[in-house]
């Protein structure tokens, strides 16, 4: 992967460079690029996270005094990806499991970050022991909300179904359902409404360094809030992909069911990545962008239109990645097990 070249389209339409390879104002949120960097990205509290290839780094608004906005505060660390550890980490599938195992450490921690820079300066930190069972518990409330919860209703229809193609077809809608009332509940939770728009201005920032447009809140703006490689995209493959992995498995007793169910997330969250990773790289094909087209609308329930301060936020964190490396121009040996979601 590498960044963009100037080649941009509109979101409906198209849009033509000019020769020093920017692009004539549009309507904002029109604009998309068509080709990948290795970048990633994460929203925070009042704030954004950005990874490249060896750095991510967390951009955050500190509190103002109620007549102006508070400094933009940039915290940056180095990365080494856990796939250049040993060569099976790279393989397919497994490299998807590697990385988002990465990417959950690297986001729990810069919420971490965000989190206490939020905090008056004589209250204590929140600990990293505190963050930990954090992450096991969203870990468990997810398998348990999206895999436990919808096989054990079906469960209690089993014999009327008397199908195991039905059963995992069912089983597969009941999961799709709670998935998106998950989502359509969270949008409409106000306390949420800020972390959406800095996912949005996350999204808008990459996509304009994609482009390679002039990095500024004003070009960002005009770039759409929706990327193909987002997270909430990826989700929505993950429940469509389950009912293809668990079809096989048949009707066996209720405790194998749920077994099943929590053993085979890593399988079924590897090759979704797979699929994202491969449409991200292929955005530019009309069926491929039909088969996204889905995962797409469901971002506008998990990111909303930011401010110019919040994308001054998103590029602040941007650019302390690019002062540390260049992506598109990182060595085959630098770009090994790299694998970045949007």
């Amino acid at each position: 992967m590498g960044a963009g070249n100037g080649n941009l389209a509109a979101a409906e339409g198209g849009s033509t460079p000019q020769p020093d390879g920017r692009v004539p104002d549009e309507p904002e949120g029109m604009l998309t690029a068509q080709r990948d960097a290795p970048l990633g990205g994460q929203a925070v509290l009042e704030g954004v996270m950005m990874r490249g290839v060896s750095t991510w780094a967390v951009a955050v608004r500190k509190p103002g005094d109620g007549t102006e906005l508070g400094p933009i505060d940039v915290t940056s660390s180095p990365l080494t990806s856990w796939t250049k550890r040993r060569r099976v980490y790279r393989w397919p599938v497994i490299r998807g499991v590697v990385a988002l195992a990465e990417s959950l450490g690297i986001g729990f921690k810069a919420l971490g970050i965000s989190a206490n820079a939020q905090l008056p300066e004589e209250e204590q930190e929140i600990s990293g022991g505190m963050w930990a069972g954090t992450v096991v518990v969203a870990l468990v409330f997810a398998i348990g909300l999206f895999f436990v919860v919808p096989v054990g209703l079906t469960s209690l229809i089993k014999h009327q179904l008397g199908s195991p193609v039905l059963f995992w077809a069912v089983e597969g809608v009941v999961r799709t359902a709670i998935f998106l009332g998950y989502l359509y509940l969270l949008s409409r939770l106000k306390d949420l409404r800020r972390v959406f728009e800095y996912h949005g201005a996350e999204h808008k920032v990459i996509s304009c360094f994609e482009a390679s447009d002039e990095l500024t809140p004003a070009r960002a703006k005009l770039y759409s809030r929706l990327h193909p490689r987002c997270g909430t995209s990826f989700l929505l493959i993950v429940m469509i992909m389950a009912i293809f992995v668990f079809a096989p498995i048949g009707l066996p007793s209720l405790w194998v069911l749920i077994l099943t169910r929590i053993l085979g997330v890593p399988l079924i969250a590897g090759l979704s990545f797979e699929v994202i990773k491969w449409a991200g790289r292929n955005r530019r094909r009309r069926w491929v962008q039909a088969v996204m087209w889905p995962g797409l609308q469901l971002q506008k329930l998990t990111t909303r239109e930011p401010d110019l301060d919040q994308l001054a936020v998103s590029i602040a964190a941007l650019q302390a990645v690019l002062a540390v490396e260049t992506p598109g121009a990182a060595s085959a040996e630098d770009m090994v097990g790299v694998e970045v979601v949007a």
